[in-house]
């Protein structure tokens, strides 16, 4: 671009149009009838600001038309499904009339027009950055403390003379690959749930289950669902009505892939989730990308991260690649829930005591003690006055924390520990704490959080889960530990999967999007 053109651009994008007495009117209420979702009450103070800034000149017109720009975000607004966003918040399909509205050159409509414009793109990328739902996750501590910026100047700055709308739009939205290849199942989700078979078409529930070698009626019909969502290749052929391969090994990939035990075998529970309706699939896929627009943009190092509903954890490493998996077991879904919050680990202790909470004190051993008076004694319990509670475990082989314990801060008293009781990774659903996190692998976490320690070698580490006394180790630099719920994540390989809502946060999140609605 010459210097000249630059310039008469920079004078053509500068010269401030006339104030619009319309414009001003409509600004100053908290509800614009032409709108799909008419109250913008929210967000009539940013509104307000936007247009004091300009002297309620439009911001989208010029001349009575629509900007480029205006016309590349309208397509934006258009695509908003695909973002699991829904459409009437942003007057997805009303655009196409509202925009022939501008042919009257009526001052109503113009005025109607940009106001309509700004109100959706206020609403679109506040939920980009923040949710639809802030105040779920700022309950849950996931919420970012500040927001970054002012959305109404945010807008004025990057949207409103922008060579690449979508691009500044897209900016908003979490800056993880997680992120983007839930996005990419969305779409494809949404192409299942508006093709394949609806309700009306559901598998039939076999009297017993249907083990390899096994003839039934319904193995085709098994066979054409799992060729559409995977799991079976095209073109792999069946040996219906026996079952045999690859039709059981594209089971066991369907169980896999929806938390259910990978053996391969045709049972109730297998049934259930092959009859769950693609929508309902969408919409777990749907809630996964709200949560993800919750996380913090940054962290302070690379976190440890734990699905509640998934029983599993990954460590994150400096590259921001997963570096570390492993099972993880969390608290009872009646009674004993892990929640859902964020802080950071800051010390670890080797062998240390239990100390038992009251409630599991008074509830769960003192009932014991009152039947065996030698219990505390055979399992290592005593009562003491020196801390926060009345009884605690020893360290030991039967200590309920086993060989280490990691300590991030927090309000629940919640942290991830080691256990004896290691059977219990073995089961596919793992809610049977008390709320604490017990991991696979306590000594290859240990490891992984004192790898910038080198002091800190293996051997070292393995000798302090065995020693006799605790051991408190303050960690070289706080790690982020995020614990999260997501009932859809989609693997680096971009296989779905799916988990059961075990505590209910999916259908509270569905109502709180619903009374939402603006």
């Amino acid at each position: 671009m010459t210097p000249v053109l630059a310039i008469l651009l920079f004078a053509a994008q500068s010269a401030p149009a006339p104030p619009t007495p319309q414009l001003r009117s409509l600004a100053a209420q908290s509800a614009l009838r032409s709108l799909q979702r008419p109250n913008f009450s929210r967000y009539s103070a940013s509104v307000r600001h936007f247009y004091e800034a300009r002297n309620y000149a439009p911001a989208w017109l010029d001349a009575g038309r629509p900007t480029p720009e205006a016309q590349a975000l309208i397509a934006v607004l258009e695509r908003a499904r695909s973002k699991g966003l829904d459409e009437p918040d942003y007057d997805a399909t009303a655009w196409p009339a509202r925009l022939q509205s501008l042919a009257s050159g009526q001052p109503a409509a113009l005025a109607d027009f940009d106001l309509a414009l700004t109100i959706c793109l206020l609403r679109y990328s506040s939920n980009l950055e923040y949710g639809r739902a802030p105040d779920q996750a700022e309950r849950a501590g996931l919420q970012r403390p500040h927001p970054r910026f002012f959305l109404a100047d945010w807008i004025a700055a990057n949207l409103v003379h922008s060579l690449n709308a979508a691009a500044a739009l897209s900016s908003l939205e979490p800056p993880y690959f997680g992120y983007r290849r839930t996005e990419r199942a969305f779409a494809e989700y949404q192409r299942l749930a508006a093709t394949l078979p609806k309700a009306g078409a559901q598998l039939p529930t076999p009297r017993k289950s249907v083990k390899p070698g096994d003839s039934w009626p319904a193995l085709n019909r098994v066979a054409d669902l799992l060729r559409s969502l995977g799991d079976l290749a095209n073109g792999r052929e069946t040996n219906a009505p026996t079952y045999a391969e690859p039709l059981v090994s594209a089971v066991t990939r369907f169980q896999t892939r929806h938390g259910l035990a990978p053996d391969g075998i045709i049972g109730r529970e297998t049934i259930a989730a092959m009859n769950v309706p693609m929508s309902s699939r969408l919409r777990q896929i749907e809630l996964a990308l709200e949560r993800w627009r919750w996380a913090p943009r940054t962290f302070t190092a690379p976190p440890i991260v734990v699905n509640i509903p998934e029983f599993f954890l990954r460590a994150v490493g400096d590259d921001y690649q997963v570096g570390l998996r492993m099972k993880v077991v969390v608290g009872k879904a009646y009674g004993h829930r892990t929640p859902v919050f964020a802080r950071e680990m800051t010390h670890l202790i080797f062998r240390p005591y239990w100390e038992v909470p009251d409630s599991i004190a008074y509830k769960e051993l003192f009932p014991k003690l009152a039947k065996d008076p030698s219990y505390f004694v055979k399992n290592h319990y005593v009562t003491h006055h020196r801390g926060p509670t009345l009884v605690r475990q020893l360290p030991g082989p039967d200590n309920a924390l086993d060989g280490v314990k990691f300590v991030f801060p927090n309000e629940h008293d919640v942290y991830l520990h080691g256990t004896p009781a290691t059977e219990l990774f073995a089961k596919t659903r793992r809610d049977f704490s008390h709320g604490c996190i017990r991991v696979e692998k306590p000594a290859e976490l240990a490891r992984w959080v004192l790898r910038h320690q080198p002091e800190w070698t293996p051997e070292r580490i393995a000798e302090a889960m065995n020693r006799d006394t605790p051991l408190e180790v303050k960690l070289a630099r706080p790690i982020p530990v995020l614990i999260v719920y997501g009932t859809a994540i989609v693997l680096e390989s971009g296989e779905v999967h799916f988990f059961n809502d075990i505590y209910h946060l999916d259908s509270a999140l569905d109502q709180a999007l619903a009374t939402r609605r603006p």
